[in-house]
């Protein structure tokens, strides 16, 4: 799922984030090849303040600077992983079990567009509840996937 470079700077962040007690949930790299954006969601069992954004800002920007990952100019933004939440291993999809998940897979059964209820996941794939039957998804197969937020609008505030 992640591109060699993208898995590269998730294995130089992984061992500080373990003692900083946050999570690298993914790492994408978009953009420009000349000026690439580098984007590091981070996660924490307690979810992400603007505090713990900042910290990590700090030491991913350094190991960053000591990698030079990119020749010239980069970008790099960190962030919480948000509502559309990425899904990258098969703990991150049995966490979210019960969940709806959208993925774009190389072809199984003809298609390479999924979203469906998340019913389980081992190390070999993930099974998804679509529509009512049951689509074991190899993790071998998949180039991206995410949760597909949902925001509850049937809860009334009073003004």
């Amino acid at each position: 799922m992640l591109s060699k470079k993208e898995q590269q700077l998730l294995d130089a962040l992984a061992p500080r984030a373990e003692q900083e007690g946050v999570e690298i949930v993914t790492v994408d790299v978009v953009g420009a090849k000349k000026a690439p954006t580098i984007r590091v969601f981070i996660d924490t069992p307690d979810g992400v303040s603007f505090d713990e954004l900042s910290s990590a800002q700090v030491w991913i920007n350094d190991i960053m600077d000591e990698l030079d990952p990119f020749p010239g100019a980069y970008t790099l933004e960190v962030s919480s992983p948000g509502i559309d939440r990425p899904l990258r291993t098969p703990e991150h999809f049995a966490r979210f079990a019960g969940d709806t998940a959208v993925l774009k897979t190389q072809p199984v059964d003809g298609r390479s567009a999924w979203t469906g209820t998340i019913v389980s996941a081992d190390e070999q794939a993930v099974t998804l509840d679509v529509d009512g039957t049951e689509a074991v998804i190899p993790f071998d197969t998949i180039k991206r996937a995410h949760l597909k937020g949902t925001i509850d609008f049937s809860s009334k505030a009073s003004i």
